[in-house]
């Protein structure tokens, strides 16, 4: 198709990890796109796969109500916290970052031992008032390796030492001192549709304490205290719950959300860029566009087990569409998309590294050879 006539361009490109949010990016590339070629029709869907902001960017793109609603951080502080609102489906759509992500944390406060996800049960349980029966959780970005205990702290269940006191959130003691569970009566009648980009289990060598725990502030002198301390709280729950669940792929994701979880609930994990995909109509959208841009912070090996720029490719593929990917560092060749646009390698010592982030992008689109 000419340039010089108007076509239907998608913008869907992931978040630019460490540097540019998904709609962020998707702004900027339509910016620069707009000023190539004026004539064109623009639509914008940011993507995600399972991480970080996979339910704040659902949300938006459903154009469901934000609910806010004040409640605490990983550390325990307090910060103002929302979820997206689906009144005809009483769904509510929320991160495990929204509050009690690793994003909030400076170095210092990095430390598994209290971190918790305690303020995403308060949101929950808020969302549960308002009549939801029905959860959809991302589980990118967490701070915690607490296999969702804090949740179900928000959600009403308490965790008690040997003696029955009931114990502190927030503590390095925490997950140390738990000896009884003590269930809610009733215990909340809901249903977690949990969205990932993440396949490990949470034991084993690509498990969540060895592959995250390190970058969540866990020592390497405590991953085996640590994993006796999360055994012990796993038996507990199926004591309490009367089953035994196996551990399998995903539940290592958010430090075990979905592994503490699914003693109590009915849990389903899903691949984050497929369900994202389908929840959005993305796939109806591709038909109707001519040219697809996609894009992410640095395309790799990752990203063809599962990320979003290479499932929408296929997508794209199946369709016979063009699609164009933006992204850092030499991979994505051979893959199949019609056009790669190459961003600079970014310097992170220098403090806007974020703004230079932003003006390589727009300049990279605004500049493209594509016509």
């Amino acid at each position: 198709m000419e340039a010089n006539k108007q076509r239907k361009i998608l913008i869907a490109p992931n978040a630019f990890k460490g540097t540019i949010e998904a709609d962020v990016a998707a702004a900027i590339i339509a910016q620069a796109w707009k000023e190539k070629f004026p004539k064109d029709e623009l639509m914008l869907l940011p993507i995600a796969d399972g991480g970080d902001g996979t339910c704040w960017l659902l949300g938006k793109a459903l154009q469901l109500k934000q609910v806010h609603h004040w409640t605490v951080d990983a550390i325990g502080r307090a910060i103002h916290g929302f979820y997206f609102w689906d009144e005809e489906n009483h769904a509510a759509y929320l991160d495990v970052s929204t509050v009690s992500g690793i994003k909030y944390l400076a170095s210092e406060h990095l430390n598994p031992w209290v971190a918790s996800t305690f303020g995403t049960g308060e949101l929950i349980q808020h969302a549960i008032k308002r009549g939801a029966v029905t959860i959809f959780l991302g589980l990118g970005g967490s701070a915690s390796v607490d296999l969702g205990l804090g949740i179900l702290g928000g959600l009403g269940f308490q965790f008690l030492d040997e003696k029955g006191r009931v114990l502190t959130f927030f503590t390095d003691s925490f997950m140390q001192k738990i000896a009884f569970i003590q269930a809610p009566i009733p215990k909340p009648t809901i249903r977690f549709e949990l969205l990932c980009d993440v396949d490990n289990t949470f034991f084993g060598p690509n498990g969540a304490i060895p592959v995250f725990g390190l970058q969540k502030g866990l020592s390497k002198t405590d991953f085996e205290l640590y994993e006796k301390k999360i055994k012990n709280a796993i038996s507990l729950l199926e004591h309490k719950s009367k089953t035994s669940i196996a551990d399998q792929a995903s539940f290592g994701a958010a430090g075990g959300v979905a592994y503490g979880l699914s003693h109590f609930f009915n849990v389903r994990i899903h691949k984050g860029a497929k369900y994202f995909f389908q929840l959005t109509g993305l796939e109806e959208k591709i038909k109707n566009s001519d040219i697809i841009i996609t894009g992410e912070g640095r395309y790799d090996k990752q990203s063809v087990a599962g990320k979003g720029s290479f499932e929408l490719l296929q997508i794209a593929k199946k369709h016979k569409k063009t699609c164009m990917l933006i992204t850092s560092g030499n991979n994505g060749k051979g893959e199949g998309f019609s056009e790669i646009l190459r961003l600079p390698a970014l310097d992170f010592s220098v403090s806007d590294f974020q703004n230079q982030a932003k003006k390589n992008l727009f300049q990279a689109v605004r500049h493209n050879s594509f016509d």
